[in-house]
Protein backbone atom coordinates (compact mmCIF):
# COMPACT_ATOMS: atom_id res chain seq x y z
CA UNK A 1 0.00 0.00 0.00
CA UNK A 2 1.50 3.10 -0.74
CA UNK A 3 2.15 6.06 1.13
CA UNK A 4 -0.69 7.75 2.88
CA UNK A 5 -1.81 10.91 0.74
CA UNK A 6 -1.16 14.63 2.65
CA UNK A 7 -3.46 17.68 1.77
CA UNK A 8 -1.90 21.25 1.58
CA UNK A 9 -1.98 21.57 5.67
CA UNK A 10 0.04 18.28 5.94
CA UNK A 11 -2.75 16.27 7.38
CA UNK A 12 -2.25 12.36 6.61
CA UNK A 13 -6.10 11.23 5.49
CA UNK A 14 -7.55 9.44 8.61
CA UNK A 15 -4.65 10.71 10.49
CA UNK A 16 -3.95 13.03 12.86
CA UNK A 17 -2.72 16.73 11.67
CA UNK A 18 0.41 17.98 11.79
CA UNK A 19 1.38 21.55 12.00
CA UNK A 20 4.35 23.11 10.70
CA UNK A 21 6.54 24.70 12.83
CA UNK A 22 8.40 28.01 13.01
CA UNK A 23 11.70 27.83 12.13
CA UNK A 24 13.72 29.56 14.49
CA UNK A 25 16.93 32.13 14.53
CA UNK A 26 20.02 31.12 14.82
CA UNK A 27 21.71 34.08 15.06
CA UNK A 28 25.69 34.05 15.82
CA UNK A 29 27.09 37.30 16.42
CA UNK A 30 30.38 38.30 15.46
CA UNK A 31 32.96 40.17 18.01
CA UNK A 32 30.83 43.25 18.33
CA UNK A 33 32.10 46.96 18.56
CA UNK A 34 30.95 49.28 20.93
CA UNK A 35 28.89 51.59 20.21
CA UNK A 36 30.61 55.09 20.94
CA UNK A 37 28.14 57.55 19.37
CA UNK A 38 25.64 60.34 20.86
CA UNK A 39 22.33 59.16 19.24
CA UNK A 40 20.87 57.29 15.89
CA UNK A 41 20.94 58.48 12.85
CA UNK A 42 17.99 58.54 9.92
CA UNK A 43 19.32 55.89 7.39
CA UNK A 44 22.36 54.95 9.38
CA UNK A 45 24.21 51.98 9.31
CA UNK A 46 25.13 50.00 11.77
CA UNK A 47 27.19 46.84 11.20
CA UNK A 48 28.51 44.49 14.27
CA UNK A 49 27.85 47.16 16.76
CA UNK A 50 26.83 46.74 20.57
CA UNK A 51 24.67 48.91 21.67
CA UNK A 52 25.46 48.35 25.83
CA UNK A 53 23.10 50.27 28.07
CA UNK A 54 22.45 53.42 26.37
CA UNK A 55 19.41 55.39 26.46
CA UNK A 56 18.09 55.93 22.65
CA UNK A 57 14.44 58.02 24.20
CA UNK A 58 13.59 60.22 21.76
CA UNK A 59 16.49 59.33 19.29
CA UNK A 60 15.16 59.26 15.03
CA UNK A 61 16.85 56.39 13.33
CA UNK A 62 14.36 56.52 10.34
CA UNK A 63 15.13 53.72 8.16
CA UNK A 64 18.57 52.88 9.78
CA UNK A 65 19.94 49.20 9.05
CA UNK A 66 20.91 47.18 12.32
CA UNK A 67 23.42 43.93 11.30
CA UNK A 68 24.77 41.63 13.79
CA UNK A 69 24.00 43.99 16.28
CA UNK A 70 23.30 43.75 19.90
CA UNK A 71 21.02 45.95 22.13
CA UNK A 72 21.33 45.60 25.34
CA UNK A 73 19.27 47.53 28.24
CA UNK A 74 18.88 50.17 26.18
CA UNK A 75 16.33 52.61 26.72
CA UNK A 76 14.05 53.42 23.67
CA UNK A 77 11.28 55.48 24.95
CA UNK A 78 9.26 57.15 21.82
CA UNK A 79 12.09 56.13 19.90
CA UNK A 80 11.78 56.39 16.11
CA UNK A 81 12.47 53.44 14.48
CA UNK A 82 10.13 53.58 11.19
CA UNK A 83 11.33 51.52 8.13
CA UNK A 84 14.35 50.34 10.44
CA UNK A 85 15.99 47.02 9.25
CA UNK A 86 16.87 44.75 12.08
CA UNK A 87 19.24 41.69 10.71
CA UNK A 88 20.90 38.77 12.41
CA UNK A 89 20.73 40.82 15.78
CA UNK A 90 19.50 40.79 19.33
CA UNK A 91 17.94 42.93 21.64
CA UNK A 92 18.45 42.16 24.87
CA UNK A 93 16.44 43.63 28.50
CA UNK A 94 15.46 46.67 25.80
CA UNK A 95 12.59 49.04 27.48
CA UNK A 96 10.73 51.92 26.58
CA UNK A 97 7.45 53.34 26.02
CA UNK A 98 6.12 54.34 22.36
CA UNK A 99 8.77 52.88 20.58
CA UNK A 100 7.76 53.59 16.33
CA UNK A 101 8.75 50.57 14.62
CA UNK A 102 5.99 50.74 11.84
CA UNK A 103 7.36 49.04 8.46
CA UNK A 104 10.43 47.74 9.88
CA UNK A 105 11.96 44.42 9.22
CA UNK A 106 13.07 42.10 11.36
CA UNK A 107 14.66 38.76 9.86
CA UNK A 108 16.74 36.04 11.95
CA UNK A 109 16.48 38.02 15.30
CA UNK A 110 16.06 37.43 18.59
CA UNK A 111 14.42 39.63 21.80
CA UNK A 112 14.51 38.44 25.06
CA UNK A 113 12.83 39.89 27.98
CA UNK A 114 12.14 42.87 26.54
CA UNK A 115 9.35 45.56 28.98
CA UNK A 116 7.91 47.79 26.47
CA UNK A 117 4.36 49.32 26.04
CA UNK A 118 3.05 50.70 22.82
CA UNK A 119 5.23 49.13 20.24
CA UNK A 120 3.95 50.34 16.85
CA UNK A 121 4.64 47.38 14.65
CA UNK A 122 1.91 47.91 12.19
CA UNK A 123 2.67 46.75 8.79
CA UNK A 124 5.78 45.47 9.49
CA UNK A 125 7.45 41.94 8.00
CA UNK A 126 8.52 39.63 10.82
CA UNK A 127 10.52 36.80 9.53
CA UNK A 128 12.00 34.20 11.90
CA UNK A 129 11.97 35.91 14.91
CA UNK A 130 11.47 34.55 18.59
CA UNK A 131 10.34 36.65 21.82
CA UNK A 132 11.12 35.01 24.72
CA UNK A 133 10.43 35.97 27.84
CA UNK A 134 9.55 39.75 29.29
CA UNK A 135 5.99 41.51 28.82
CA UNK A 136 4.77 43.71 26.13
CA UNK A 137 1.29 45.69 26.41
CA UNK A 138 -0.28 47.50 23.61
CA UNK A 139 1.63 45.90 21.14
CA UNK A 140 0.46 47.03 17.34
CA UNK A 141 1.10 44.58 14.54
CA UNK A 142 -1.93 45.77 12.52
CA UNK A 143 -1.25 44.59 9.10
CA UNK A 144 1.97 42.90 9.74
CA UNK A 145 3.44 39.84 7.93
CA UNK A 146 4.82 37.45 10.71
CA UNK A 147 6.63 34.35 9.24
CA UNK A 148 8.48 31.93 11.14
CA UNK A 149 7.80 33.74 14.70
CA UNK A 150 7.59 32.37 18.19
CA UNK A 151 6.41 33.81 20.92
CA UNK A 152 7.94 32.42 23.99
CA UNK A 153 7.31 32.27 28.19
CA UNK A 154 6.35 36.18 27.69
CA UNK A 155 3.13 38.35 28.58
CA UNK A 156 1.48 39.99 25.37
CA UNK A 157 -1.10 42.52 26.68
CA UNK A 158 -3.59 43.44 23.87
CA UNK A 159 -1.65 42.54 21.50
CA UNK A 160 -3.44 44.00 17.95
CA UNK A 161 -2.82 41.41 15.24
CA UNK A 162 -5.85 43.09 13.38
CA UNK A 163 -5.48 42.12 9.24
CA UNK A 164 -2.11 40.63 9.81
CA UNK A 165 -0.72 37.61 8.55
CA UNK A 166 0.67 34.71 10.67
CA UNK A 167 2.26 32.08 9.12
CA UNK A 168 3.90 29.48 11.20
CA UNK A 169 3.78 31.48 14.32
CA UNK A 170 3.56 30.08 17.88
CA UNK A 171 2.73 30.98 21.22
CA UNK A 172 4.38 28.84 23.41
CA UNK A 173 3.71 29.29 27.35
CA UNK A 174 2.46 32.55 26.13
CA UNK A 175 -0.07 35.01 27.93
CA UNK A 176 -2.29 36.61 25.53
CA UNK A 177 -4.40 39.03 26.95
CA UNK A 178 -7.69 40.74 25.21
CA UNK A 179 -5.82 39.80 21.67
CA UNK A 180 -7.41 41.30 18.54
CA UNK A 181 -7.46 39.17 15.93
CA UNK A 182 -9.93 41.18 13.86
CA UNK A 183 -9.21 40.25 10.17
CA UNK A 184 -6.33 38.28 10.46
CA UNK A 185 -5.06 35.55 8.09
CA UNK A 186 -3.81 32.33 9.69
CA UNK A 187 -1.99 29.50 8.98
CA UNK A 188 -0.27 26.93 10.65
CA UNK A 189 -0.45 29.21 14.00
CA UNK A 190 -0.57 27.22 17.10
CA UNK A 191 -2.08 28.48 20.26
CA UNK A 192 -2.06 24.79 21.81
CA UNK A 193 0.59 25.66 24.38
CA UNK A 194 -0.54 29.39 25.51
CA UNK A 195 -0.76 29.60 29.20
CA UNK A 196 -3.22 31.76 28.91
CA UNK A 197 -5.51 32.23 25.47
CA UNK A 198 -8.08 35.56 26.10
CA UNK A 199 -9.58 36.81 22.48
CA UNK A 200 -11.42 40.07 22.76
CA UNK A 201 -11.62 40.42 18.55
CA UNK A 202 -11.45 37.98 16.17
CA UNK A 203 -12.32 34.71 17.22
CA UNK A 204 -13.84 33.80 14.07
CA UNK A 205 -10.66 34.19 12.19
CA UNK A 206 -8.68 31.44 14.25
CA UNK A 207 -9.48 28.73 10.79
CA UNK A 208 -5.60 27.90 9.83
CA UNK A 209 -4.80 28.00 13.86
CA UNK A 210 -5.10 24.67 15.94
CA UNK A 211 -5.90 24.83 19.86
CA UNK A 212 -6.41 22.09 22.17
CA UNK A 213 -9.60 20.73 23.50
CA UNK A 214 -9.27 22.71 26.77
CA UNK A 215 -9.12 26.12 25.29
CA UNK A 216 -11.61 25.00 22.72
CA UNK A 217 -14.14 24.81 25.70
CA UNK A 218 -12.74 27.86 26.61
CA UNK A 219 -13.91 30.11 23.67
CA UNK A 220 -16.92 27.97 23.24
CA UNK A 221 -19.10 31.17 24.19
CA UNK A 222 -17.47 33.44 21.90
CA UNK A 223 -17.81 30.87 19.17
CA UNK A 224 -21.35 30.27 20.21
CA UNK A 225 -21.86 34.21 20.37
CA UNK A 226 -20.43 34.83 17.14
CA UNK A 227 -22.85 32.21 15.45
CA UNK A 228 -25.88 33.89 17.17
CA UNK A 229 -25.74 30.87 19.59
CA UNK A 230 -27.57 31.82 22.77
CA UNK A 231 -26.46 28.98 25.66
CA UNK A 232 -28.81 28.92 29.03
CA UNK A 233 -28.66 26.37 31.86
Amino acid sequence: MGPMARNSRGEGRGGKGVVAAARRPEVRLPPLVPYDGEGLEPDGDYDGVRFEGVDLADGSGSGARFMDCALERCGLDRTELVRARFIDSVLTGVRGVGTDLAGASLRDVEVVDARLGGVQLHGAVLERVHVRGGKIDYLNLRKARLTDVVFESCVLSEPDFGDAQLVRVEFRDCVLKRADFSSARMDAVDLRTAAELDIARGVERLAGAVISPLQLMELAPAFAAQIGVRVEA
